[in-house]
Parts: C-alpha cells; sequence; structure tokens
C-alpha cells in the first residue's frame, strides 16, 4: 500500500485525517517495508510547511535580519571614516562585534518570541485534532515521532537561517572580513538556543492542555530566565552560577567569541530533558503515577548531568583578537598558581569599571586558574548609599592568606599584582602586533530590496504555491 492510497480528507488547520484501521494497514505495510523513518519525517515536514506560523516566521525574519544588518553595515561604516574623516580605533573594527551579533541577533528575537509558537502548534494541534492517537498506534513508537518532528523543526529553523546567510554573501562581496572560527562559534550559540527554544515549547506543549496554557508557560520560562539574569547581576554567589545559563546569558558567551564545553552541555541537557519530558507527557495512555515517576527520573537525570557539567573547566578562544585570553607569556607564568584566588569587589553591579573588570580580566582568570572565587561587596545597585563609602572602589586579591588591594581595572596593573601575590617573576615583554581591525566604509547597496522586498514576495509566492 502506498501513502497515496490512503484516503484523506481536510480537517481543522488544514491537518490530514485518516481512518484507524487505514492507520494500522498502512503502519504494518511501513514496518514491512522499513520506510516509516522517511515516512515519518516526511510527515511532520508537510505539518510544519501547513502551519501559518511557520510562514509568519519566515516573512518577518527575514526584514528583521536586514534591518540589524543594514544598521549594523551603516554604523561600521561610519566607524571606519567613510565621510572622509579618520577611522575610530581600527582595533575596535572587528565583524563580530559590528556585523556579526548585531545582524544575527534578530534571530534572538525570533527564537525567543516566534519560534515557541511554530514549534507549539506542530505539537498541540495534533492533541487536538485527535491525530495523537493514531501516532501512538504507529510501530515506530511515540520517542520516534517526537525525534522526527524535532528534526523537521530543526531543518524549518535552518531554512530561516537563510537571510543571515545571505548576510554574510552580501558582506564578503562588500570587502568584508570573516574569520572561520568565531563565526562558526556563533551560528553553533544560536544553534543551541534555538535546541533549548524547542526543547521547553514541546514540554510545554506536551504537558499543558491548550496551546495558549503552552505558549503562556513558554513566555513564562522566559521572562523568569531574564528576571533571573538581571537580578543576579554582579551579585556573585549561586544565584549568578545558575544565571550564567539562561539563554540571554549563554548566548552571550558565544557573541563575545567564548566556547565553553560547560555551556554546551548545559544546554544541550536542558534541550534533551525537555523533548524526553514531551514523550512523557503526550502518551495518554499512561498513568498519571508512571508520568509523575518518569518525569522525577528526568529531572533526576538532569541534575546529575548539569551539576557536574558546570564544574567542568575547558573554553577555548575563537575570537581573532584573542580578547578573552592573556598573552601567552603571561598564560604560562598564570598557570603556575594552583591555590585557589579570592576575589572581593566593591563595586556596584550598574558600575561601568565591574564591567570592564569581568570583561578584561575576571573571564581570562577563571580559563586560566583552577579555582576563582569572586565576592560582590556592594549594598546597592548604584553604589550611591553604601554602608562603607570608604571602601567602595576596591578589588581585594587573596591567595595562600596573602592579601593586595588596587582600584584599578586595568590588565597590566592587575598582572603585576597577581604575580607579587604569588611570588612569580613577571614574563619578559616582548612586542606583539596588536590586532589590526578591519575597517570598511561600505554602504549595504541592494540589501534593502532585498530583505524588504524580494524576501517577503518570495515568501509569500511560496506559501500560494504550496498551499495550492
Amino acid at each position: 500500500m502506498t501513502e497515496d492510497s490512503l484516503q484523506e480528507r481536510r480537517g481543522d488547520g488544514g491537518r490530514a485525517e485518516v481512518a484507524p484501521s487505514q492507520a494500522s494497514a498502512y503502519s504494518q505495510s511501513l514496518a514491512g517495508s522499513g520506510a516509516s523513518w522517511r515516512w515519518l519525517l516526511a510527515k511532520e515536514w508537510r505539518e510544519l510547511l501547513a502551519s501559518r506560523a511557520y510562514w509568519i516566521l519566515l516573512l518577518l525574519v527575514g526584514p528583521l535580519v536586514g534591518n540589524g544588518f543594514i544598521t549594523a553595515i551603516n554604523l561600521y561604516a561610519e566607524a571606519s571614516g567613510i565621510g572622509g574623516g579618520a577611522a575610530a580605533l581600527t582595533q575596535g573594527l572587528t565583524p563580530l562585534d559590528g556585523i556579526l551579533v548585531p545582524t544575527f541577533g534578530a534571530y534572538d528575537l525570533a527564537v525567543t518570541l516566534l519560534f515557541p509558537f511554530v514549534v507549539i502548534r506542530l505539537v498541540a494541534a495534533e492533541k487536538q485534532s485527535g491525530a495523537l492517537k493514531l501516532i501512538l498506534q504507529f510501530p515506530t513508537g511515540l520517542t520516534s515521532a517526537m525525534a522526527a518532528k524535532t528534526l523537521a523543526l530543526g531543518l524549518g529553523w535552518l531554512v530561516a537561517w537563510l537571510p543571515g546567510m545571505i548576510a554574510l554573501l552580501l558582506w564578503k562581496h562588500y570587502g568584508g572580513h570573516l574569520y572561520g572560527p568565531e563565526t562558526l562559534n556563533l551560528l553553533l550559540g544560536h544553534l543551541l538556543h534555538m535546541a533549548l527554544s524547542t526543547g521547553v515549547a514541546v514540554a510545554a506543549a506536551a504537558i499543558a492542555e491548550s496551546a495558549a496554557s503552552a505558549a503562556i508557560v513558554t513566555l513564562g520560562f522566559t521572562v523568569g530566565t531574564w528576571a533571573l539574569d538581571f537580578i543576579a547581576a554582579g551579585r556573585g554567589g549561586l544565584l549568578q552560577e545558575l544565571a550564567a545559563y539562561t539563554p540571554t546569558a549563554a548566548l552571550r558567551v558565544f557573541e563575545q567569541g567564548l566556547l565553553r564545553l560547560s555551556t554546551v552541555i548545559v544546554i544541550a541537557a536542558f534541550s534533551l530533558a525537555g523533548v524526553a519530558l514531551a514523550v512523557i507527557w503526550l502518551h495518554t495512555g499512561r498513568s498519571w503515577r508512571y508520568r509523575g515517576l518518569a518525569t522525577a527520573t528526568v529531572v533526576v537525570g538532569l541534575v546529575l548531568a548539569v551539576f557536574p557539567a558546570t564544574r567542568l573547566r575547558p573554553s577555548w578562544d575563537m575570537s581573532e583578537n584573542r580578547r578573552n585570553s592573556f598573552a601567552p607569556a603571561d598564560e604560562a607564568v598564570l598557570r603556575q598558581i594552583k591555590e585557589p584566588l579570592k576575589i572581593t569587589v566593591y563595586l556596584a553591579p550598574e558600575d561601568p569599571r565591574l564591567t570592564d573588570f569581568e570583561r578584561s580580566i575576571l573571564v581570562k582568570l577563571r580559563r586560566l586558574l583552577p579555582r576563582v572565587e569572586v565576592d560582590y561587596t556592594a549594598g546597592s545597585h548604584t553604589g550611591l548609599f553604601e554602608s562603607d563609602e570608604d571602601h567602595y572602589g576596591e578589588i581585594w586579591y587573596e591567595l595562600s592568606a596573602k592579601r593586595v588591594m588596587n582600584r584599578s581595572t586595568t590588565e597590566a596593573i592587575v598582572l603585576e599584582q597577581l604575580y607579587d601575590l604569588a611570588g612569580l617573576s613577571p614574563p619578559e615583554r616582548v612586542e606583539e602586533n596588536d590586532f589590526p581591525g578591519y575597517p570598511l566604509a561600505a554602504r549595504p547597496a541592494g540589501a534593502a530590496w532585498i530583505y524588504y522586498l524580494f524576501w517577503p514576495l518570495t515568501i509569500v509566492v511560496s506559501w500560494w504555491l504550496i498551499r495550492r
């Protein structure tokens, strides 16, 4: 029996419904021919293309990416001296910060506020239409069906990446520079962000009674991570450790050109846990007790996987300008420090010196030293109402019962103090070629036509042809 021989009729939302006897016969045919997986994937792909939410996502993502890309190109050109004046500090003109991050920032918005509705629709619609009961009769099982659904969503997201890939091609066409490792690292960060969003959305759609409830749960999760990221800023302790793995904070790591093994494992673990919860709760034939025990097992497994992963230290600086690393000579000396380093910071979260200290010093120290403990002691967010004003602005370093203090956030001064504290001889300063930067005074010629006219027109025409 072939798929065309099944009698189909259009149901709510344009879904195909089949009689149970036909579904059972077709399932046996699929099992005998070994084509079940391909059929499931094709089915989920057709379901995705039948979703209006997916086409709305494609329609909006083009102008969003285009706006970010065109704005970034214009700002980059102005900083490069397109008006005839001198270029800004060339070391700061990097494609990662100037072009890639603002352009792909549109995907951060899309995967947070748009893509979850596509995922929820793909899961919740089968529950509401009754098609889920037919899927449970397939010999492949619900796990294979969910895997096919997840893969179809991943392929659909890659299609949504086309505007971003076009932006990269346009940037190269204008004469821009791209560094492969940092570009691929940023794409990996956005891919993991999509996987996490998919895991949360499928779990919410499987557990909630309706698509509206699932959307509220997903949005609540997103807002909750934003709140955690905001509250934990500059506070240290367990709260800041948890906030380091929120979607926004995790993506920020990749945007800085840093690849952390712990971040990759934690995000992947949460994504897989979401899919596992969806498989558990979508099976309507299982009792509430079974679902509760299986959910507890997934949660325990997630904790056992995430807790050791957060202690992993391997990380790689994928940026071309080595922004997350000290000079190689300094790193060789700092690796000799084996004792825990405790840092007490008397700076408020809103103080720009704290941001500069974390980016230029703390990120690099955490990559090298076996243990770095940071204690934030500021009592207010602005530093205006501190109980101990005499100590505000101080940064104390403690190593092997010895303590020193300074107020500087400059890399050279901090390193000299650490060498003195650890009793190490500073390395010889070798003149190194500074990062040259890549200024480019170019206008985004033709980009507006592509993103504001041709892309929306292509999406509308494609949707019309597929609907026919």
